[in-house]
């Protein structure tokens, strides 16, 4: 039986852990509000703000499965709360920052300590509660972060009009703080799955370049010059492979990828889903204020619905995984997310409000059965000195599918659009983008559908 001071450690570790996910996802989508405000004191262009929000997502990217390596050896408490401090530090100079080039400097250091975070929270819950008990924690973890991606626009919103987009940044000082002093107080335990082990240095290196290769390069597109960083990126991801097989203690177990069926799928599930589905708001936000003519706080409003049903139904498709094949329930989510996407390619000028938020819904509730079943999957597949790799490959794999989603959406334009700023007789040009971009995304989830059917039983 689980004695008084075990529950309370489990409870300890959900609260901290629930936190930081809640945290971390409110930080990035408060700052997108925020981006025109910044954009105007700097006087920054499109590719240089672009910069602002992408400088986090390569470096946490680049940096996520490396420390979570070091925190499988080291300690993932120990990782947790310096990736914390990191992540609270680098967000106060954000908020004092006097250019462009500091602010994003900053900017990709709170991606490190985001990866910090990532890479040690899901490994801490699956260290934590037993098998049969981790749906459903899982599930919490991940309607925390919906909740942060809810109140992110509002919240950002809020203070950038009010208190100017500095604040946006200084918020999260005592959000940090507050998770630092009840992790350092209430997490007395520290769990390290390959404590002794040496960290693979030069593999680090290695598969760091690489992915800032592929996530530059894939930013680059169409130009020539993408493809030549991005076929770099890919010699250095065989380079990888050939080195991480021959070393004792590698970063990455690449066996996982030869020999665990439901962890590699699972994996390429998750990539496909982030893919196809972090752009909608992107695309819904210009059809909503372009086409439709609303204002930021209605669109908001209508742009909330997903997240709200995802943070809604997490925990319930969670709980059902403990159950049911984690299989079976994350592909049925998928297809959901599929149907939702396909009916929003239907979209055309003044389609119905209602039409828009139902298939909203619908992303919503797909989702919710998709994600935390295959986090399930993935964290019960695996031994469990692997659990920060684990998790961190699947945080790796949600930012590289919130780039390749983002680099989908630029390139949609760049063909059908071009350079030019959005005026009413583009708006044609703008539904086509929309329409065929959500076209794309939802073959995308066909295919994840297939990836996550055939992936196994993880029980």
């Amino acid at each position: 039986m689980q004695g008084k001071d075990g529950g309370k450690s489990k409870r300890s570790a959900l609260i901290v852990t629930t936190l930081s996910s809640f945290l971390t996802p409110l930080a990035a989508s408060a700052v997108n509000i925020a981006l025109p405000s910044i954009g105007k004191e700097f006087g920054m262009d499109a590719i240089s703000l672009s910069w602002v929000a992408t400088a986090f997502i390569v470096t946490a990217a680049m940096f996520l499965v490396p420390l979570g390596r070091l925190a499988d050896i080291y300690g993932r408490k120990r990782i947790f709360i310096y990736g914390t401090w990191v992540f609270t530090i680098s967000s106060f100079f954000l908020g004092i920052s006097s250019s462009a080039h500091i602010l994003i400097f900053f900017r990709a250091l709170q991606g490190v300590g985001g990866a910090m975070v990532f890479g040690t929270g899901i490994a801490i819950l699956s260290s934590v509660f037993p098998l049969g008990e981790r749906g459903k924690v899982l599930g919490i973890n991940v309607a925390a972060v919906y909740l942060g991606l809810s109140f992110g626009p509002f919240l950002g919103g809020l203070l950038t009009q009010h208190l100017g987009w500095r604040s946006v940044f200084l918020l999260n000082v005592p959000f940090g703080l507050i998770i630092i002093i009840f992790g350092v107080w209430k997490l007395t335990e520290e769990w390290s799955g390959a404590k002794g082990e040496t960290f693979d240095f030069i593999g680090s290196l290695v598969y760091s370049l690489m992915l800032l290769a592929i996530m530059y390069g894939f930013s680059l597109l169409p130009g020539v010059s993408s493809v030549v960083v991005i076929l770099v990126g890919i010699a250095g991801v065989w380079l990888f492979v050939y080195l991480e097989r021959r070393v004792k203690s590698p970063i990455l177990d690449v066996s996982l990828f030869r020999m665990n069926k439901v962890f590699i799928f699972s994996n390429i599930a998750a990539l496909i889903n982030y893919c196809a589905t972090f752009a909608v708001g992107f695309f819904l936000s210009f059809y909503l204020q372009y086409i439709e003519g609303l204002s930021p706080q209605n669109a908001g409003m209508i742009l909330v619905s997903q997240p709200i049903v995802q943070a809604i139904f997490s925990p319930v498709a969670g709980r059902m995984s403990d159950r049911v094949e984690p299989r079976i329930v994350a592909s049925t989510g998928m297809a959901l997310t599929a149907t939702g996407l396909f009916l929003l390619a239907m979209l055309k000028e003044g389609s119905a409000l209602w039409f828009i938020i139902a298939s909203l819904f619908l992303l919503g509730f797909g989702f919710a059965l998709f994600s935390s079943p295959n986090t399930n999957a993935i964290m019960s597949s695996v031994e469990s000195r692997l659990y920060g790799v684990a998790s961190a490959t699947l945080g790796t794999m949600r930012l590289i599918g919130q780039m390749f989603s983002m680099g989908i959406a630029m390139l949609i334009f760049t063909l059908y659009m071009g350079e030019v700023e959005i005026l009413p007789e583009y708006y044609p040009l703008l539904l086509r983008s929309t329409k065929v971009a959500f076209t794309i995304f939802g073959f995308l989830c066909v295919g994840g559908t297939v990836a996550s059917l055939i992936r196994g039983n993880v029980r």
